[in-house]
């Protein structure tokens, strides 16, 4: 009796997508050509651009870029870092492009650790970025967010708390119904604000020009520098974090316009691009700003533009607030994609997997990321878990350049449309080393709660994915769940390509 009600669930639930997926073909247009609910391909190389650079620049090169000045304790040092920095990046990126254009799944180094070392190692990457990287990142930029557009009306303190959070949901609530209408309008708010943050930039940028060329240059020294070897690491750290997201791209990879010429595009001239301005902008606050001062200030683009425009210097706080706008769009657009990839791989809830049937979206994905964003903004000190799981992040980044030389070595005969020098790979493996573990050593503590959190990861692996031969009434129950949340935001598996 109870296998005959099991049947007649499944029996229901194949007839529930059968009806929604007839009702998308008959809607016409929701499906596109021959009325396939898939993913489609529309960011051209500008959108994909436009993802990189709108993802790596958020609120940090305009709050406080202070971490660097600490760990190095020269003007001159920070600046040597934020390059090396810059062509750190450049070098991973240089890798994924390789990743990307011979395996194009999205998910990116998920995906890469997935087809190398299998499906635990790629599931312990998979929680610590969907379940505590991305959302808290999401969460901390939201709140930038609010707190600077809040500031005008606050000019003496801080913005209330609880205003600040409330506009932060706003801000998660308005992004997640774009991102769930249109890929389009997703990625036109992130075309838009992105212009806006480089225009706030390369004002900044053009100030300081002006400076420099009247000889506002005693600040640029190596006066003071640390040369320990654990404060040049830290230094790094600092650096590197306020690059990421130059494989953010990657998670989309299916949704990007003929991806083998545009993902190696996009991703030179996004790196290239960042890089440049994030040093001039660094030079530009130095030739008015003193070290002392850097340090000093909570929001070193507000100081600087109190010292330099004057009555303008409001204009700074309202682009503080739309780069963070930006970011948090680019943030959940891509998120949303690694969900859907870690869906369609069995490691995430199935209902993740699906396509909502007329907007062709990844609804679940996106609502989800949404959820657990605003989950993490009524955590007091968020910015402690992103400390905790930084390490976690590069090492993971660190595994997927892994895959490179693991697969040439495994699978010489893959298609590889874009073939890396292994001296690229190498470099960043072993700088990877370099920047995570001399860190560790630095903050034990940090690294503790760090590998707790990535240690969390296995019995939810074992229990949800290892284990195979499960109750039956639990795989009715979240048959049921699946079926009622399919018909509540009407969606449905994507065609198999």
């Amino acid at each position: 009796m109870e296998d005959d009600a099991l049947n007649k669930d499944e029996k229901q639930r194949k007839d529930s997508l059968k009806s929604a997926k007839d009702a998308a073909n008959g809607a016409g247009g929701g499906g596109g050509d021959g009325g396939d609910i898939v993913l489609k391909p529309k960011m051209t190389l500008v959108n994909g651009i436009t993802v990189i650079v709108g993802s790596i620049i958020g609120s940090g090169i305009f709050v406080s870029p202070t971490g660097v000045l600490i760990n190095t304790g020269s003007v001159n040092m920070s600046l040597i870092v934020w390059i090396l920095s810059g062509l750190f990046s450049m070098v991973g990126a240089y890798c994924y492009a390789e990743l990307g254009t011979m395996i194009k799944k999205s998910g990116a180094d998920y995906a890469y650790i997935m087809e190398t070392f299998g499906p635990f190692l790629a599931f312990i990457r998979l929680w610590i970025e969907c379940m505590i990287v991305r959302p808290c990142s999401q969460a901390i930029v939201a709140l930038t967010f609010s707190v600077y557009v809040l500031k005008p009306f606050f000019p003496e303190c801080q913005p209330p708390e609880d205003a600040a959070r409330l506009l932060a949901v706003c801000c998660i609530l308005v992004l997640t119904f774009i991102n769930c209408w249109d890929v389009k309008w997703a990625t036109a708010v992130q075309d838009i604000f992105t212009y806006a943050k480089l225009l706030a930039l390369f004002i900044i940028i053009g100030a300081g020009a002006y400076y420099l060329f009247q000889g506002n240059t005693e600040h640029f020294t190596f006066d003071n520098t640390k040369t320990e070897v654990t404060s040049l690491a830290l230094s790094f750290y600092s650096g590197l974090f306020a690059y990421n997201g130059w494989n953010y791209l990657n998670f989309i990879i299916e949704e990007l316009k003929d991806p083998v010429k545009n993902l190696p595009r996009a991703i030179a001239i996004s790196c290239t691009l960042v890089t440049v301005v994030y040093v001039f902008t660094n030079v530009s606050f130095y030739t008015i700003l003193s070290p002392e001062e850097v340090l000093g200030s909570e929001a070193v683009a507000v100081t600087f533009a109190d010292r330099v425009f004057g009555m303008f210097a409001w204009t700074i706080p309202v682009f503080v607030a739309l780069s963070t706008f930006g970011a948090v769009n680019g943030i959940l657009l891509t998120s949303s994609r690694l969900f859907y990839a870690g869906a369609c791989e069995g490691q995430m809830p199935e209902i993740l997997t699906m396509i909502q049937i007329q907007r062709l979206t990844p609804t679940p994905a996106v609502l989800i990321m949404a959820l657990l964003s605003m989950l993490y903004l009524t955590v007091s000190d968020i910015f402690a878990l992103i400390n905790y799981v930084g390490f976690a992040t590069w090492l993971s980044i660190g595994a997927a350049v892994l895959c490179l030389p693991w697969l040439r070595w495994k699978q010489p005969k893959l298609n590889r449309p874009i073939k890396v020098n292994l001296i690229f790979p190498i470099l960043y493996l072993i700088a990877t080393v370099f920047v995570t573990v001399v860190p560790m050593i630095a903050s034990p503590v940090e690294t503790g709660y760090g590998c707790l959190m990535i240690l969390s990861s296995i019995p939810v692996y074992f229990i949800f994915i290892a284990w195979r031969n499960k109750p039956k009434w639990f795989n009715r129950s979240m048959g049921g769940i699946t079926q009622s949340l399919q018909k509540l935001m009407m969606v449905v598996r994507p065609k198999q390509k």
